[in-house]
């Protein structure tokens, strides 16, 4: 690759229908000098988090291919790749990894080949889903085309933008130029959090220590209740679900279709009329 032109960020999506079901996952890679270069493919039987996860290997693969050593960031709206790749593995691999439920770690071969990609020189960002950012949107429509066995038209990025003896399959990098879009992506975890006006530390610190005590029993029946749901893998909706995590229904939708809330990852699975599906995963 060229010195004067270099991969600024890297962002990745994946999509899954049925959950099990086809998936597809895309990239968009953006070079400094605002050409953009897109990746993408699917599976017939997977999963969404699966596809999340690959769409950031092909990613981390064009970068090594590339042999750029400057910094880069990588954009996802993946809590569950993103906490994986950063804070998890480590343990995983520690205990060999096995959970702390003694449960196989699930997407153990797709985790130890970003684990082998990963390095100081990626900088992990979360960016919301659905939240209008055009990259991240453009990756979302990429992996959905592909789950739904459709095969986008890309073009192909110019070779004046790559080394070509460092990557060797350039037919497979597509591009799509974008020259007018605004790259401001939103870093703020604030879609992670538990968002409930009534539950601040504020208000929990003046109350009496018999009340608070009652408020922490009350907890660990709803997370209790969280494991069971896990482990017996139920489907709940989307306004039982902010019932047990104590939140405002427009919360959990608002979300995005795969985040984290304490020990676990929450994945939007499909809709059933007017209901939105959601399952917990637990995976510490």
């Amino acid at each position: 690759m060229s010195s004067a032109i270099k991969i600024e960020n890297l962002y990745t999506d994946g999509a899954c229908s049925g959950n099990p079901g086809p998936g597809g996952w895309g990239v968009v890679i953006c070079f400094s000098d605002r050409a953009v270069c897109e990746l993408g493919g699917g599976e017939k039987q997977t999963t969404n988090n699966r596809m999340e996860m690959q769409a950031a290997i092909a990613a981390l693969e064009f970068l090594e291919k590339s042999g750029q050593k400057d910094p880069v960031t990588l954009y996802t709206d993946s809590e569950y790749l993103k906490n994986g790749i950063t804070k998890w593995v480590k343990g995983w691999k520690k205990n060999k990894w096995i959970t702390s439920a003694g449960k196989p770690v699930l997407n153990q071969d797709l985790w130890e080949t970003l684990d082998k990609l990963n390095s100081r020189q990626v900088q992990w960002e979360y960016v919301r889903g659905h939240s209008g950012d055009f990259y991240n949107d453009r990756c979302d429509a990429i992996a959905r085309a592909f789950s739904q066995g459709k095969n986008p038209s890309l073009q192909e990025l110019p070779l004046s933008n790559l080394n070509v003896s460092e990557i060797t399959e350039v037919s497979s990098y597509k591009t799509l130029q974008s020259n007018s879009v605004s790259t401001q992506i939103p870093t703020s975890d604030l879609a992670t959090m538990d968002i409930n006006p009534n539950n601040t530390a504020d208000s929990s610190d003046n109350m009496p220590r018999e009340f608070r005590v009652g408020q922490l029993g009350n907890l660990i029946q709803s997370l209790r209740i969280a494991d069971e749901i896990a482990r017996k893998r139920y489907l709940i909706t989307s306004s039982e679900l902010a019932d047990l995590m104590d939140i405002n229904a427009s919360a959990v939708t608002s979300r995005g279709d795969n985040w984290v809330w304490r020990n676990w990852i929450v994945s939007r699975v499909r809709r059933e009329g007017n209901q939105i599906l959601w399952q917990l995963e637990r995976v510490d």
